[in-house]
């Protein structure tokens, strides 16, 4: 089976940069952003959108109370964490589009209907994105486009997504986009190439060959 079939990029929920992606400014030229990126603003309102997705997706998934608390108190850091999905999106989109790489929407659609077979059905899918990587569904084929082009710039750079010639083009492309994070939802340790307030890594290669597929 083909490399790309056997294997899903996963961007999970607890994100924290496995290499020195993004610089924090910790100034207020921009009031009422999240963040900037290539001279785009994320506004705290649509951090804030994207964040009540998954919390009403989350509401309607369990619908008892009490172990709905228990999901809130699991997920605490969900608003850092959406922008760091947002943020990096924007920044692996541009690595990938340094390299000439798209996504189709059949290339989406092959993916997705392959998970779902492993994760029986569209709702199992959708159910297991939610729950292990806070990802809403009417998110989830955005999140796969972002899967297929990790793949297909690791694939362009002749190495995988644990090397440092994948975490070098993202840096690169980072630092063409000027990313500056509001840093009261985190900042970067350029030295240790890491988030000063999260230890888990951000991307995650997961086997889709049989059994649980989804496995974090």
């Amino acid at each position: 089976m083909h490399r790309r079939r056997r294997t899903a990029l996963v961007l999970t929920a607890a994100i924290a940069a496995a290499a020195p992606l993004l610089t924090a400014c910790g100034n207020d030229a921009h009031p009422g952003a999240a963040a900037v990126v290539g001279g785009q603003r994320i506004t705290v309102s649509q951090l804030e959108n994207r964040v009540n997705e998954v919390r009403s997706a989350q509401r309607a998934a369990v619908p008892d109370q009490a172990q709905y608390e228990q999901v809130v108190a699991s997920t605490s850091s969900l608003t850092r964490d959406t922008l760091h999905n947002m943020v990096l999106d924007r920044v692996l989109h541009r690595a990938a589009q340094d390299e000439g790489i798209s996504v189709t929407r059949k290339e989406i659609q092959r993916m997705r209907a392959g998970l779902e077979q492993q994760a029986g059905g569209a709702k199992g899918l959708e159910s297991a994105w939610l729950q292990k990587y806070g990802i809403a569904p009417a998110r989830l084929d955005d999140n796969l486009r972002l899967q297929l082009e990790a793949q297909k710039l690791a694939s362009r750079l002749g190495t995988d997504t644990t090397q440092p010639a994948f975490w070098k083009a993202l840096s690169k492309a980072s630092g063409e986009l000027h990313v500056d994070l509001n840093p009261r939802y985190g900042s970067w340790d350029v030295q240790k190439s890491s988030r000063v307030d999260a230890k888990t890594p951000w991307v995650r290669e997961v086997s889709t060959a049989g059994g649980q597929p989804l496995t974090a």
